[in-house]
């Protein structure tokens, strides 16, 4: 009771705001707080009737997740690899985590000379001779653009934690499994990547809410065939003066946000009953370590 006592003031400030938010994006959602003010849902059937919408959403979706993924996968080497001793290892650490110190919509701006028709990487590729052509980065109709810059911004908070993770891990169980003769990839795979799932799936669920929540990178480098969920908002709110509408957007954009830290939870979940079993046999005196 006392401990429900102490966490009160912040928790319980915490939970009001949010649950204020949520109340008040649903119920005008339905109408109410409209100046009708009456219950309906006239906006969510001609919201989930509109293709606009789904395109929206499989856009989104799309540069979220692949964003996500390369932020985790760039991060896993990356992370090993600052394990070992290095030369300046600090400086390494301190580029790597630039990216964290440059607001989204500045980063956008910056990186739009790398990746642009006549940017650093086209160029590079066209005086090695790997392309004839420069090849179209920006504002393309998939969004690699985007996918690209989720990467570049996310690296960072990924490696972060992956990076504690990894160095959290005892060296003795490590070189139990090089004794039991695993290999450099066996070692990751039985060893390393299981008890390093709590922090892959933290990171994996904050990177995709905040990829599914961005705006500067999808204004500036995103399609112009497809909007992302957050420019819809923008653009049904303040071109069409449909307010109800956009509430209506946002509650779709929550609820994908949830069902996508479920979902990453569920898949990850079979890798954390690995760990457990690897934190007992760690305790046990690392007998058994699979190969």
């Amino acid at each position: 009771m006392k401990v429900v006592l102490l966490l009160l003031p912040g928790l319980g400030t915490i939970l009001f705001l949010m649950g204020d938010a949520f109340y008040t994006t649903i119920s005008h959602s339905l109408g109410l707080g409209s100046e009708e003010n009456r219950l309906t849902l006239q906006y969510w059937n001609e919201m989930l009737s509109d293709s606009i919408l789904w395109r929206s959403v499989g856009y989104s979706f799309r540069t979220s997740l692949l964003g996500t993924l390369g932020a985790v996968l760039l991060a896993y080497p990356i992370a090993l690899w600052l394990t070992k001793p290095l030369q300046g290892k600090n400086l390494i650490i301190g580029m790597l985590r630039a990216p964290m110190f440059v607001p989204g919509l500045v980063a956008a701006f910056l990186l739009m000379n790398v990746i642009s028709y006549h940017g650093i990487i086209n160029e590079g590729l066209l005086a090695i001779g790997v392309i004839d052509k420069p090849i179209r980065m920006i504002n393309d109709s998939f969004g690699w653009s985007v996918v690209f810059l989720q990467i570049w911004k996310n690296l960072p908070f990924a490696l972060i934690l992956i990076s504690g993770s990894v160095n959290s891990i005892r060296t003795d169980l490590l070189h139990a499994a090089s004794d039991m003769g695993a290999s450099r990839f066996a070692k990751f795979r039985q060893v390393i990547f299981p008890l390093t799932i709590p922090a892959l799936q933290a990171s994996m669920i904050l990177i995709f809410i905040g990829a599914m929540g961005d705006y500067a990178f999808a204004s500036i480098a995103g399609s112009r065939t497809s909007y992302s969920m957050t420019m819809l908002m923008y653009f049904t709110a303040y071109q069409y003066l449909e307010w109800e509408k956009v509430y209506v957007i946002a509650v779709v954009l929550m609820t994908i946000a949830a069902l996508g830290a479920i979902v990453i939870t569920a898949v990850l979940q079979p890798f954390a009953r690995k760990r457990y079993s690897l934190i007992s046999l760690d305790k046990a005196g690392l007998d058994g370590v699979a190969k």
